[in-house]
């Protein structure tokens, strides 16, 4: 009996590939109180290591690009250092973000002017120093001419970074920094992806402090930005407690994330419940969109010693608890929670 020869065996070559795809994480307020530096001395052991304080949400950072939004000015080694008003932080800060895992930080904020512009360029250059790429505040006006474009696993992503304002300061020269307006904004992200972005985030600090709800601002500027293809998604910070998320067209706009790291002086236990945003998107036939959205509930254990931790893995307790439940209670109250918004997992 001849025997019938089986059917060739499939390769991976029949398939086709799988759809390109990349992770984006990002955080909240960088809040350098000179309480966050006193622990940083205690942890370096006579130098400055940021790094213990913020490494408990270093898994909730990993992803293919990772954004922190950087909202005090960086000063040189040997000081002096400043908080709350005008802050200038040290420039170690830089090193410790870096190590953690973040690629990228926005600058533009409403203490981006507060030690004056010679501030400006002592926070650009302590991130250059790390390799911690920034954009939102700038020392010349070529910088401030060239997008941000970001490697995501081969995938070119676009941040842009914006604030409402500068505390009353004048800003020094109109390029030294982005104040929110929307066609500048939306001009900008099309240069980027003219320069070759394939999808731009707008990182922006808006809204009144310490208010969970969005405002109507916030939402109308959301919804005019979010409705021009340039841009994909909006990452918002400021107000030091966490907003809602919400997903407006099939576009996501997370309005606050909340302090990631602070150390008020009156400390108001909202202000130290954040959260740290992780979308997936994954290339289609119209173009990118975001696949799956996840929030992760953070928090800032005032100690000693003060730590960030990750509340998806941390041990039950009622702190831990209360954190939770009022957080997802702030970012599910505008239908997230119907849109795909999930907890990340532990």
């Amino acid at each position: 009996m001849t025997p019938v020869p089986a059917p060739p065996s499939s390769t991976s070559s029949d398939s086709p590939p799988p759809p390109r795809s990349f992770t984006l994480a990002a955080g909240g307020d960088i809040l350098i109180h000179p309480a966050l530096t006193d622990q940083a001395v205690a942890d370096g052991g006579g130098g400055r290591n940021f790094l213990p304080l913020f490494d408990g949400v270093r898994r909730a950072v990993d992803a293919d690009v990772s954004l922190c939004h950087l909202e005090v000015p960086l000063g040189k080694p040997e000081g002096p250092f400043f908080g709350y008003p005008s802050f200038l932080a040290p420039p170690e800060v830089a090193r410790g973000l870096k190590d953690l895992g973040y690629d990228s930080c926005s600058t533009a904020s409403n203490h981006t002017l507060d030690r004056g512009p010679s501030a400006i360029q002592t926070t650009l250059d302590a991130l250059d120093a790390v390799g911690l790429k920034h954009t939102g505040s700038f020392r010349t006006p070529e910088e401030a001419a060239a997008p941000l474009i970001l490697d995501a696993g081969g995938v070119k992503v676009a941040q842009l970074s914006f604030t409402y304002g500068f505390n009353g300061i004048p800003l020094p020269q109109p390029w030294m920094a982005n104040q929110i307006n929307v066609p500048k904004i939306l001009a900008d992200a099309r240069a980027a992806r003219a320069a070759g972005a394939e999808v731009v985030v707008l990182s922006v600090q808006w809204g009144a402090e310490y208010q969970h709800e969005a405002t109507d601002e916030q939402k109308s500027l959301a919804r005019q930005i979010l409705a021009d293809p340039a841009v994909d998604l909006i990452i918002g910070t400021h107000v030091h407690v966490v907003q809602p998320f919400e997903n407006i067209g099939g576009k996501w706009v997370a309005y606050g994330l909340g302090n990631e790291v602070a150390r008020h002086s009156e400390p108001r236990g909202v202000t130290e419940e954040g959260a740290i945003a992780r979308f997936k998107f994954v290339q289609g036939p119209q173009g990118w969109k975001v696949e799956t959205a996840e929030y992760v509930p953070t928090l800032v254990e005032l100690g000693p010693p003060i730590r960030l931790v990750d509340l998806t893995r941390m041990p039950e307790s009622p702190r831990r608890t209360e954190a939770i439940k009022r957080t997802e209670g702030v970012l599910l109250s505008m239908g997230a929670m119907g849109a795909g918004l999930t907890r990340g997992k532990p």
